[in-house]
This record gives structure tokens, C-alpha cells and sequence, in this order.
């Protein structure tokens, strides 16, 4: 197959004015350097400063850049989403807009995918530059994917990496799952996926754009993407089977304390009555949200057929060859 472009750089961005310019310059010297064709497609989450200004000018002197805009701030995942739809590189970069990922690595990452045959390769910035507050709960969320996906990454959350344009064309990324990627791409059956050492550079402009609450988004969203990805397609097979259960442990019970009454009046005629024992009432309610699962599961059978908009973004504007 012939792909318009050797590699397509996929860069989400919100409010970096600064370094716009100085990252496009440094990753066309590499391209050229390389003579890899390329296209640079920067996503603007909403910036509140100059960034979309700096993306019309950047692409009026380069054709190779090319940006999108949204409406407001919707978050990483959907920049990336919205970027990989319209990517046609034959490999897909991914980087960060504040200069902390440094485009050199781009042509080892292209050689893993193209010569390699990797599906996706993961940058792990073995040293880096944060404060601790960002370093140490990072190394926990790492340690907890690895052993929720089965994916020895050690660095999930890096946003330098690359991707067979197949594999971002097959992935839908939202809410905060752009840290999870590669999970992703796993239960959707890429399964080749390494991991590369890469360079991480101190910060030059502005602060981090995310707070400490990302990591409990990170953490609920790990526990949704496992849930999602293993029953989206068959929501009943949970819903239902946990419901069943329920419903039939506490009909069994009922059934129990109704026999055991019954073989008490035959025996000696003086027994405790039914509803005045407390396992029966937790037999009663073990029926009734065995029957509510079980309704949840057939209600989610009938949205997950139904859903097909979840990602669509509000864009204000698109300049390059994007704007066709």
C-alpha cells in the first residue's frame, strides 16, 4: 500500500506559544536530515493564549504543517483522536508540544516500526526531569497497569511514540486513556509492542499543564479502559452472569428457609417464622439486584449497539491541507 507520507507527527497542544516554533523547526531539520516526507498535524485543545495564531503563521510557511483548533479544552486523549483521524503517514508519531520529547528519536522509532515490524513502539524516559510529586505517583501507576494489562511498558505515560497508521486508525481514545494506549492497541490485537529509551529534555517554556488530579482520572480511567475492553462488545456476559448468580443464590435461600419451615411445622409445629430471620431479607435483596443486573445487562447490550457518537469535538477552525 502507498502512503502519502513516510511519517505523520501527531502533536496536542494548549497554550505553548513559545515552543510552537522552535519544535517545527527542529523537526523539519531531522525530516530533511532523513529525507523522510512528512506532515506535522498540530492540535490545539483550546488554547487561552496565541498557539492557534502561531499554527495559521507556522503553516503559511511550511506546508507540511498543518492544525486543527477546537472550541474548548476537551483534554489529550481527544487531540490525539482527533489527529490520528486525520493522519496518513504510513508511521505515526506522537510528541509532546513543550519540547520535553526530542524529535532526534524519530528516525530509530520509524526503523522499529518499518523495519522492525513493531505495531507500536512506547518511549520510556528512563531519566527524567520532574519533581518528585510527578515522578513517584507516575512509577505507581506504571507498576499498576503493567500488572492489570499484561503490557511490561515502564513508561506508559510517555507521549513520544510511535504507531503502524493501521493501529491508530482501528483505536478510539478519550476521557483521559491517551496514558493507556498501548492497552488499547492490545485488546484490539496489535500485539506488537516495544519499547524504546528516549531522551527527556528539562522544560524551556511555561509550567505543566496537568495537576495532580489526573492521576485519580488515570486510575478510574485504567479500571474503565479493562472493563470496556473486555465486555464492551458483550456487556451481558458480565452484567448478566453476575445477575443470574445473584438471583439464584437468593431464590435458593428462600427456598431453604421455606423448606426449613415447613419440615419444622411437620416435626414439632412450633418454628421461627420466615420473615423474621434477617437471612431472609438479604435473600430478598441478593433477587432483586440479581434482577436489576441483569436488566442493566440488557440495557447496555441495547446501548452499545446504538452508540456511534461519543467522540465528535466542536472544531473552530483548520488551516494546512486539513481544511478540505
Amino acid at each position: 500500500m502507498q502512503y502519502p507520507y513516510d511519517i505523520s507527527v501527531v502533536i496536542p497542544l494548549f497554550n505553548e506559544e513559545e515552543s510552537l516554533p522552535e519544535l517545527v523547526r527542529w523537526i523539519k531539520r531531522v525530516m530533511h536530515a532523513h529525507e523522510f516526507s512528512y506532515e506535522v498535524i498540530l492540535v490545539d485543545d483550546g488554547s487561552t493564549d496565541h498557539s492557534w495564531e502561531v499554527v495559521n503563521q507556522l503553516s503559511e510557511e511550511d506546508n507540511a504543517v498543518k492544525g486543527i483548533s477546537f472550541n474548548r479544552n476537551y483534554g489529550k486523549s481527544a487531540a490525539l483522536n482527533e489527529g490520528f483521524k486525520r493522519c496518513s503517514g504510513e508511521v505515526v508519531i506522537t510528541m509532546d508540544a513543550d519540547l520535553q520529547d526530542s524529535p532526534e528519536e524519530i528516525p530509530s522509532l520509524y526503523d522499529m516500526i518499518k523495519n522492525q515490524k513493531y505495531d507500536l513502539v512506547s518511549g520510556w524516559k528512563k531519566k527524567r526531569f520532574d519533581p518528585l510529586s510527578k515522578t513517584i505517583p507516575t512509577k505507581l501507576f506504571n507498576a499498576a497497569t503493567r500488572k492489570l494489562s499484561g503490557i511490561y511498558l515502564h513508561d506508559f505515560n510517555c507521549g513520544l511514540k510511535a504507531y503502524r497508521q493501521l493501529v491508530v486508525k482501528s483505536i478510539e481514545v478519550h476521557g483521559e486513556m491517551h496514558r493507556y494506549i498501548p492497552v488499547i492497541a492490545k485488546w484490539n490485537g496489535f500485539t506488537r509492542i516495544g519499547e524504546k529509551v528516549v531522551q527527556h529534555q528539562e522544560r524551556k517554556y511555561g509550567t505543566t499543564k496537568f495537576g495532580l488530579e489526573r492521576f485519580v482520572y488515570g486510575f478510574l480511567d485504567l479500571l474503565s479502559i479493562t472493563f470496556v475492553s473486555r465486555f464492551k462488545k458483550r456487556p451481558m456476559h458480565f452484567f448478566g452472569t453476575l445477575g443470574t448468580v445473584m438471583f439464584v443464590v437468593g431464590l435458593g435461600i428462600t427456598v431453604w428457609l421455606i423448606m426449613q419451615k415447613l419440615l419444622g411445622l411437620y416435626t414439632n409445629g412450633r418454628v421461627r417464622d420466615i420473615v423474621d430471620q434477617p437471612l431472609f431479607f438479604l435473600a430478598l435483596v441478593a433477587v432483586i439486584l440479581g434482577v436489576q443486573l441483569f436488566l442493566a445487562g440488557f440495557l447496555a447490550e441495547m446501548i452499545s449497539l446504538a452508540s456511534n457518537k461519543r467522540n465528535e469535538y466542536l472544531i473552530r477552525g483548520k488551516v494546512g491541507a486539513l481544511k478540505k
